[in-house]
This record gives C-alpha cells, structure tokens and sequence, in this order.
C-alpha cells in the first residue's frame, strides 16, 4: 500500500520514517518533503502543495491513506475536501482545526465547556487593546489570532513590551484582526498530545517543548528549539487530570458543537505547583520538534494506530512505549527565529547506518546540484534515545558534533528540566 505525507518539516520526516516501517507499506510520498526524506528508503518526494493537485495525485497513485502533518492545509480545509473526493485522510476537518487557526474560538469553546485556561480577553481594536495592557500590567501573554507558525506569542515581561506586541500584530494588519491578551501562568509547561478518533483519545507519551531561542529559556520565542519524552512534570496524578480536565471535555464539547475532533489533538498545558494543568494552547497536529522524540520512543505500529482513528475504533487499541527516554537538539539556520538564512552547504551528514538509537530528522534542508542546503529556520533536529533524558541528550549533542553549516545555532541546554529533578 502506499502512503501520502502532507508537509516538508522535522515532523513530516518522522511521520514518513516511521510510516515506511511497515512492512505492507510499499511507498510513503511526502508533499513537498525535504532532503531527508528524499534520502529515506522508501520514502519520494513530490513536489506539490495544492490540494486539488493533491487530491489529484492520491487518485492516480491509489493511496491508502494521506496523514497531514502541518496546520496550514488543515486550517484551509484538506481533510474536507480529501473526504469529499471520497479519500481516506488523517487528520480535523476545517471547523475543528479551529482549535488551533484561531486562539480566540479556542478561549472560548473552553469557557463554553468549562475547561481550565488563562482569563483573557480578545480586541481588534488597538486602543482598546492597549487600555486593557495599561490596566492589567505585566508580565502579561499577547497572542496573535490566527496561524503564526508557533511565533505569533509573546510572553511581555514589562507593559511597555506588551503595547509593541499589539503594535506588531494590530499595527498594519487587515480589518477584523484580532489579539488575544491574556493573563501570564505561573508553571511549568508539558505537550500533552492524544491520537483522537472523535469520540476517543488515546494518549501518546507526554513530552516537553524549549520555545526560547536562548539557553536558559532567554531570547524570543520560536518554533520549538528542542524536546525530550518522557515529561517528569507529566506524573500520573497529573496526566489523568489532563485527561479528565482537558483532553475529554474537549472531544464531547467539539461533538456536542458539530465538529468532532479525530487527529492529533495537542494540549499545551501550563502546569502549577499543585499539580493543576491549565491549557496555554491547543494544536491540531503533533507539535515539532516533539514529534521526533515521541515517534522514536513508540514501540506500536503507527499506520495501525491512524487506521484505528480513521475507523472510529481507538477504543480498541493502545500504544507501547519504549522504557527509554529520546531527546532531540534542533539545530537551527543563522538569523532564526527573525530573518533566518537560506542556502548554506551542510556538511558531515551522517550517512545511513544500523544506529537505531540516534536519528538526524531534516527539517528547513534542500538538495541542490547534489548538496544539502539549509532552507529554513530549523534545518535539522538530532534525536536519540538513552536509559535516562541525560543520556539521551548525551547521544543528542555528541551526534550532532560533527554536522556544520554557516550560522548553526542550537541550544546547548534541551532536557534541563528534566536534569534538575534528578534523571
């Protein structure tokens, strides 16, 4: 059978490297994919992005299944429309991806339903947006409405911070444009994401994201910098408050509203010292970089796990988990998160080997006239598994010692969380 990867990122490159383990799996196609990919056994680019072409291209190849990896096509309706050309597709449709492409129908399907968040309010107007800053203070959470690739978030530590924020996504932006400005949690943040069928979540290994572009969690907010799995903040009290709080009143209320929910459900999810998570964001799809680290840990075959989801029948499945803990380094193009370059030569790639404990997954990476350039903020994320997160980040950062390109930048502390609750 063949498979149809949607997306070009770290994600999508373990999506399709996991998928391709499958011994029914003939091919898995990745659209648009990147170097890494391109170099994955079984696994071929396809040059293309637009859904009709998409649509187009999984009939005449008779895919078995398409598994959409970013949010964009999610938010611009590709599980519809796949469906409605009679194609099977993993991943919410439009109205539920909503969760994600607009934070202020997400604040308040969770005030509807009684799920815990940050008091906010939302503003198009600026002036207003501003008298409310004033009057709250800082440190205070200015968020962007819509999709901003995990960037549209800024964390304002001074009132003065907060007003350029509003500055920044109100200034010049279309009318109807809205901000939404919330109160800052006080915590420690968890990824906590379930494979969802609708009615059911199963949920994945729990996993920690590093936004900061600094050491130290300093410096501007980015995609994600780096992650590790297990979570030690995600205990067992707290991973079934999750559930109970967060995870299943959102499947019943997104039902009960007309829009059930079957993909990757993401929970970012504030945690307080008494053990009470409170969700900072949803996502539709698995987060990145946490998804190279989750999927090297995951014992149980993924196709069968999305064919589950697909049918509606996760009620009758689980995953396994490797004991081991996985981390992986992101390693990230000169000028990132703000103006990164495109078009340095990476050099010292690893070649293909039987190491099945570290991984390189490719991320912003091109191949050009035989060479691999980078092509995006985040080009690469070394990932490896170890018996503790410390040794996982050990293999990380030695497997990532030899790999160069001009303007590399990463962070040198990914998993110290984790390092100062004794692993």
């Amino acid at each position: 059978m063949k498979i149809l990867v949607i997306g070009s990122g770290g994600r999508e490159h373990a999506l399709a490297w996991r998928l391709a383990q499958n011994e029914k799996v003939s091919r898995v196609y990745v659209a648009p994919g990147n170097a890494g990919t391109a170099a994955e056994e079984g696994v071929v680019n396809v040059a293309m992005t637009d859904i009709a072409e998409l649509i187009t291209f999984a009939k005449a190849n008779q895919i078995y299944l398409t598994v959409v990896g970013p949010e964009a096509p999610l938010a611009a309706g590709i599980v519809d429309a796949f469906q409605m050309a009679g194609l099977r597709i993993f991943g919410p449709s439009r109205l539920a991806a909503q969760l994600e492409s607009s934070k202020d129908f997400a604040k308040q399907f969770m005030v509807r339903h009684g799920i815990p968040t940050a008091r906010y309010q939302t503003f198009t107007d600026i002036t207003k947006a501003k008298a409310y800053i004033e009057a709250e203070g800082a440190p205070i959470v200015i968020k962007a409405d819509g999709l901003a690739a995990g960037k549209g978030v800024v964390v304002a530590m001074t009132v003065a911070a907060a007003l350029e924020a509003v500055d920044t996504i109100l200034g010049n932006a279309p009318a109807g444009a809205r901000v939404v400005i919330e109160e800052c949690m006080i915590g420690e943040e968890a990824s906590f994401i379930c494979l969802c069928d609708g009615k059911t979540a199963l949920p994945f290994a729990s996993s920690q994201d590093h936004k900061r572009i600094f050491d130290g969690d300093e410096g501007s907010n980015t995609g994600g910098m780096g992650a590790y799995s297990p979570a030690p903040v995600v205990t067992p009290e707290v991973h079934a408050r999750a559930m109970r709080e967060v995870i299943m009143p959102t499947l019943r209320g997104m039902a009960q509203e007309g829009a059930p929910f079957t993909g990757f459900l993401y929970a970012g999810l504030m945690i307080d010292a008494n053990g009470a998570p409170r969700v900072v964001e949803f996502n539709a799809r698995l987060g990145d970089p946490e998804t190279q680290p989750i999927l090297m840990r995951l014992k149980t075959d993924l196709l069968g796990l999305l064919d589950h989801a697909v049918a509606g029948t996760l009620i009758d499945t689980n995953a396994d988990w490797d004991r081991r803990a996985a981390l992986g380094v992101v390693m990230a193009a000169g000028g990132y998160p703000d103006n990164p370059r495109k078009g340095d030569v990476i050099t010292d790639l690893p070649m293909k080997s039987d190491d099945k404990t570290t991984k390189v997954f490719h991320a912003g990476t091109i191949v050009q006239d035989g060479k691999v350039l980078t092509n995006g903020g985040r080009v690469l994320c070394v990932t490896a598994l170890g018996d503790t997160v410390k040794l996982a980040a050990k293999a990380a950062y030695e497997g990532l010692e030899a790999i160069k390109f001009d303007g590399m930048q990463y962070r040198r502390d990914i998993g110290y969380r984790a390092f100062l609750r004794r692993d």
